[in-house]
């Protein structure tokens, strides 16, 4: 080889080890000091977690055997099929979004009812409570916008800074797609109170949230806040937001119950055994949010596949269901409409009734819960 060939390999060694220290840099830095990642439970915390039946190795645990054995190589022999361009799943017309008005939001006397704003987010206004569920209100289900893919819709409901004020919000557990740092920045002045499992304390400490007004339940625990009864109840699943802080707060899933409704909140996680626990401890339930997308057969421990979660349905005793976690964002490989179609036909086999409104729809739960529209189909 030529000395001007040597000069040129030493050149481009050169300028592929410079870029992938700056990559590693800037990656290192932004992992140790965006707030995005949240904190970490304190050690305290940890100390009483290590006295739980469901906590072990400084990892809390699922309730069923659950293999989360997804390791570096089976990941790259599935990036190219999660990023492949597949035109079936993100719409490919605007999916129709109801529009709200912050002084319907506002109204007394107003019978339960919830909104939508897709995924897994909801309003519920329940006995003159405002409580917002798993409110991911940004674009990108990730800690930074380049890391993710946008929200299929341009538009929310009603904007946050619209939106009532809160007696509380709750969160199942800690995944970008359920606790969102820039809707909690926006949202923790409107709200009273939150309830979240174990250890996501730690993350709404870090973001400016005062200890006094956030309440962490372990599975099983119940309480009472403005008049309702809170419980929170396993789910199958997993939690993290870094890169070495898997399975360090716990997940699950919620009822609320008011003085006349019943409602259940899944959550993520797969299907198992807990739900008919919890069916036979707090059902029979007058409405179910059951999650509802973002499966694959290679981790359907950790996401139900849709005819899973009609079944689950009928295990908790939910007089209807409606299917959530689709809608928003593709985080999956199945087509965005595969969830909603594959649920309603499992639950006319097994006499479900399933329910699917519109994001932004009031859901009146003493209303008619029967889907009038199939708004997914392109018109």
């Amino acid at each position: 080889m030529s000395q001007s060939s040597l000069k040129i390999l030493r050149k481009i060694v050169l300028g592929l080890v410079s870029i992938c220290l700056i990559l590693f840099t800037v990656g290192f830095l932004f992992v140790t000091f965006s707030p995005q990642f949240g904190g970490n439970p304190s050690q305290e915390q940890l100390e009483s977690f290590e006295k739980l039946d469901h906590y072990s190795n400084g990892e809390f645990q699922n309730l069923t055997e659950t293999n989360m054995d997804m390791n570096i190589g089976k990941a790259i022999k599935m990036l190219p099929e999660f990023f492949k361009n597949d035109p079936t799943r993100v719409p490919d017309f605007d999916i129709p979004i109801v529009k709200v008005d912050s002084i319907d939001l506002s109204k007394p006397y107003i019978p339960t009812r919830l909104i939508w704003f897709g995924h897994s987010a909801f309003l519920l206004q329940i006995d003159g409570k405002n409580i917002l569920l798993d409110p991911m209100l940004s674009e990108v289900p990730a800690p930074h916008p380049l890391l993710g893919k946008k929200r299929f819709s341009k538009e929310l409901p009603i904007e946050i800074e619209e939106l009532p004020q809160l007696d509380i919000i709750i969160f199942s557990h800690d995944h970008y797609d359920h606790l969102d740092y820039e809707s909690v920045q926006k949202l923790k002045e409107k709200a009273k109170e939150f309830f979240v499992p174990l250890g996501v304390g730690s993350h709404l400490e870090a973001w400016g949230i005062d200890r006094s007004k956030i309440h962490e339940l372990d599975w099983w625990d119940e309480v009472q806040s403005n008049g309702l009864k809170l419980a929170f109840a396993p789910s199958r699943h997993f939690s993290g937001r870094g890169l070495n802080n898997r399975f360090s707060t716990l997940w699950g899933s919620w009822i609320i119950q008011g003085s006349t409704e019943n409602i259940y909140f899944s959550g993520d996680g797969g299907y198992g055994p807990h739900f008919k626990e919890i069916g036979e401890k707090y059902g029979p339930f007058d409405f179910a949010m059951m999650e509802c997308g973002q499966y694959n057969e290679r981790w359907k421990e950790i996401h139900m596949m849709p005819e899973e979660t009609a079944q689950a349905g009928k295990d908790i005793q939910a007089k209807v269901i409606m299917p959530i976690h689709w809608a928003a964002f593709t985080l999956a490989m199945h087509s965005w409409t595969d969830p909603v179609e594959r649920v309603i036909k499992k639950g006319e086999e097994i006499q479900l009734p399933v329910f699917v409104p519109k994001i932004g729809e009031f859901i009146e739960l003493n209303g008619n819960l029967e889907t009038r529209e199939l708004w997914w189909i392109k018109p």
